[in-house]
């Protein structure tokens, strides 16, 4: 069932299921993936999926990707080599989407679109970005240097933290909510520093090995065409887990400096800047049937909304309420939420405006320990919750993301293996 008002859209699904999912390490801004096109990166991630899951590549229908800045000059041909030196039939089409930080949600929204209306009964969904590889862009001089004038030179990563609409940058948009909000310096620095902590439990307990693939040097070949490279930088031979996550007390995080006077956001208590890749397995429940598949999750819904640009942080709140009004199921019923964390203060001010018991939110850390790689972040989150709610026995979860410009999106997912849960423990 599908509908749309102008406060946004609604898509259910009534069988639509993630087979398996997979993401690579994220690494550092300007480390060992610095030199790593994010189409191999992609690559890996495609290629390490198919390989877990046991989908055969001929299986695949459509391939889906997401990246938003350029990593090289063949940025166009991005969605198009992933699927083919993933091994997808030379005959099966690409397509490659965009929502921001919201990009790795739109993936399984479109791949459910496509298994609904018969395109595929088998998706490869691939969200990929390199951080570091953002280029330094000139728009303005395709027609020649005038003498004298000023040489207009743009760093790509850094001017599109503003939106032009409003006048702000993207921290600027989480300073106006911690106003609105309340939110002091302090609250925003407890929350990272649970962030960091959370992630380095859950790396002790392994719990993040088991949906990271780890990259390593390598080349991919494809018969008839020229191969394909991950060469990563320095003396790095292989990368297995997240380089961000760090042990990072209150204590310290307030002692950085503010990046707006008398602000609450700080390069502590923001997300981290990293490079990786996720790529997902999305099919029908008959495919799933047919080939022997034991999937990792359903997908029950999805909801996209508009907000004001500058508070855009605050978007996953109104795409959570749509998501819960139309699946008709309330806050309380949600076992595990897992929301993007682009700021500090903008996750803190989701948790409030939505009354959120912070004991079901990001549980294994979020972005700003593990850091926000654009495209790849919605599908991260979404194989990660996945795998907490096996893990928690929990029946429902919601992964969200804040959208510069001014949007939230949300996944609705169910446990396929929770009423067994519930059979096993009454026994």
């Amino acid at each position: 069932m599908s509908m749309s008002a102008n406060r946004g859209f609604f898509q259910s699904y009534e069988d639509l299921w993630m087979i398996d999912g997979l993401r690579t390490p994220m690494a550092d801004y300007c480390t060992a993936f610095s030199h790593v096109s994010p189409t191999d990166l992609g690559i890996k991630a495609a290629r390490a999926v198919l390989k877990r899951s046991g989908v055969p590549a001929a299986d695949i229908g459509s391939v889906i990707s997401g990246s938003m800045a350029p990593g090289d000059c063949y940025q166009y041909m991005l969605p198009r080599h992933i699927g083919l030196y993933a091994g997808v039939p030379l005959t099966v089409p690409a397509l490659n989407v965009q929502r921001i930080c919201g990009t790795g949600f739109e993936l399984f929204r479109q791949a459910g679109d496509q298994i609904a209306l018969g395109y595929a009964d088998a998706v490869l969904v691939v969200g990929t970005e390199s951080m570091t590889r953002n280029p330094i862009a000139a728009f303005d001089h395709r027609a020649g240097f005038k003498l004298g004038a000023p040489v207009a030179f743009q760093d790509f990563l850094w001017e599109a933290l503003t939106d032009p609409a409003p006048g702000v940058t993207m921290p600027q948009t989480a300073e106006n909510l911690a106003r609105r909000y309340g939110i002091t310096r302090a609250e925003v620095d407890k929350f990272a520093a649970l962030s960091h902590a959370r992630a380095l439990d859950a790396r002790t307990a392994g719990f993040h090995a088991g949906e990271i693939v780890a990259v390593g040097n390598e080349t991919f070949t494809l018969d008839g065409y020229a191969d394909r490279r991950i060469r990563l930088c320095g003396p790095v031979e292989e990368l297995a887990q997240d380089t961000h996550p760090r042990i990072s007390p209150p204590s310290v995080l307030a002692t950085l400096r503010a990046l707006y006077p008398q602000g609450v956001q700080t390069g502590g208590n923001s997300c981290a800047l990293a490079d990786g890749a996720a790529a997902a397995i999305v099919a029908s429940g008959a495919y799933a049937v047919a080939g022997g598949h034991r999937p990792q999750v359903r997908i029950v819904a999805a909801a996209v909304v508009g907000v004001p640009p500058e508070v855009m942080g605050i978007g996953p709140a109104p795409a959570i309420r749509l998501l819960l009004q139309r699946c008709g199921l309330s806050m309380e019923q949600i076992g595990l939420f897992e929301i993007n964390e682009a700021q500090g203060a903008q996750i803190v001010a989701v948790e409030r405006e939505l009354k959120l018991d912070r004991e079901r939110l990001n549980v294994h850390g979020g972005a700003i320990a593990l850091g926000h790689p654009l495209a790849a972040t919605g599908v991260r989150l979404t194989i990660t919750l996945a795998r907490a709610l096996d893990l928690r026995r929990q029946r429902y979860g919601v992964a969200a993301a804040c959208i510069g410009g001014g949007q939230g999106i949300a996944l609705l997912l169910e446990n396929p293996r929770w009423r067994q849960s519930q059979h096993n423990g009454a026994q």
